[in-house]
């Protein structure tokens, strides 16, 4: 919804997604609206799936391929975020990322301090940390 609110307001919008990296809803969606708001709308898929340390939640996947999937997504968003580029960046399950030590809460506050002070920060997910 926020997306769709900021792409009709002629915003220039980042979605960076951190878990899912199977097909759904929203990859159905965006590549249909894609060839419509060209450069205004830039998606990045890095996630490897649904994470729990010592337990493979996607079938093959290793927990260093989690934690290296995560950092890779965490500097697209990070890229996104200071550029000035977007107007919105939209980090989706990034809460459950940094919940299950995916990423540091050190490294979301740095990502939040740093951005762009033209570019409104959506982080989405269960479990946002007190801290933050």
């Amino acid at each position: 919804g926020l997306m769709t609110r900021a792409l009709g307001t002629e915003w220039s919008v980042a979605f960076i997604q951190f878990i899912k990296h199977w097909e759904v809803g929203e990859h159905r969606f965006i590549a249909k609206i894609q060839p419509v708001f060209k450069d205004k709308l830039y998606f990045y898929k890095g996630g490897k799936g649904f994470y729990q340390a010592g337990e493979l939640s996607a079938k093959g996947i290793t927990d260093d391929e989690h934690r290296q999937a995560a950092a890779d997504t965490f500097a697209e968003a990070y890229k996104a975020a200071t550029s000035g580029k977007f107007d919105l960046v939209i980090c989706d399950e990034i809460n459950n990322a940094m919940n299950d030590g995916l990423l540091s809460v050190e490294e979301v506050e740095k990502l939040i301090k740093d951005k762009s002070p033209k570019t409104s920060l959506c982080l989405t997910g269960r479990n946002f940390p007190d801290d933050l």
